[in-house]
């Protein structure tokens, strides 16, 4: 008798605690379910404008994004941001594209530059607030370090530092042209570097002269006008050499 009742107790225990496990599987599926979302999936027409803009010659858009109004945001609103713009930008790329493939004027190119010009706001921004935390916890601005180097034609130029595999010590193949047997004191260097010298000093000395026959022709033209606004504009040009010049002397006795 015993044995039949503890039996009839096991089976019906082993029945609840099937049904409870099959009722709380049940309520999970349910509530999984209320909760589940499908992911937006949008086709290539996202990297194409809006189909009402398409026969429009002047689409009327704003300014770009001021260096002032990105440093009251959050980092998580210039993230959000930075890929709106990026977004547009490509849109704006294919669209430009088809109107070339297309012979068409492409509405509005300057949209490129002010999507450009914000997105370069955004990232001088981040820059900045970069530099500011890690010179607050390390005393470090946290750029990649810039050296003051010469390079192999013997001009002055600004090198970003790079992790390399290999020490520049150990790299025979950068050691020994570049160290030993110095290309920057060979004589095609030294033949570049007085050829190009003579170069920018033409260079000079023609925008000098050019500046000075303007200024005699201006003398020539208006006796009368303000030489400080004269020797403002042209603050290189000698102007008591431009008056005695026989170039700057009209039709007429001068006054000085």
């Amino acid at each position: 008798m015993s044995f039949s009742l503890l039996r009839i107790i096991g089976r019906s225990t082993v029945t609840a605690c099937t049904h409870l496990k099959n009722n709380t599987a049940s309520l999970g599926v349910i509530f999984n379910s209320k909760i589940h979302t499908t992911g937006v999936r949008n086709d290539l027409m996202e990297f194409f404008d809006i189909k009402k803009n398409w026969n429009e010659t002047d689409i009327k858009v704003g300014r770009a994004w001021k260096l002032d109004e990105l440093r009251i945001k959050s980092n998580a609103d210039l993230h959000m941001l930075w890929y709106v713009l990026l977004k547009e930008r490509n849109m704006l790329y294919t669209m430009e594209h088809e109107c070339n493939v297309n012979v068409r004027l492409f509405p509005n190119p300057e949209r490129i530059d002010k999507v450009q010009e914000s997105m370069n706001n955004i990232e001088t921004v981040v820059r900045e607030r970069n530099v500011a935390y890690y010179q607050l916890e390390t005393g470090e601005t946290g750029e990649q370090p810039v050296d003051d180097v010469i390079n192999m034609f013997g001009l002055p130029e600004k090198y970003h530092r790079k992790e390399y595999h290999l020490p520049s010590f150990m790299n025979t193949r950068w050691v020994r042209p570049y160290l030993e047997h110095g290309y920057i004191n060979s004589v095609s260097v030294k033949k570049f570097l007085r050829l190009y010298k003579e170069k920018l000093y033409n260079t000079k000395r023609k925008a000098k002269n050019r500046d000075f026959n303007h200024v005699q022709q201006l003398l020539k033209r208006f006796p009368n006008m303000d030489m400080d606004a004269l020797k403002a504009a042209y603050p290189d040009v000698d102007l008591e050499k431009a008056k005695q010049s026989k170039k700057s002397r009209g039709h007429y006795v001068p006054k000085y």
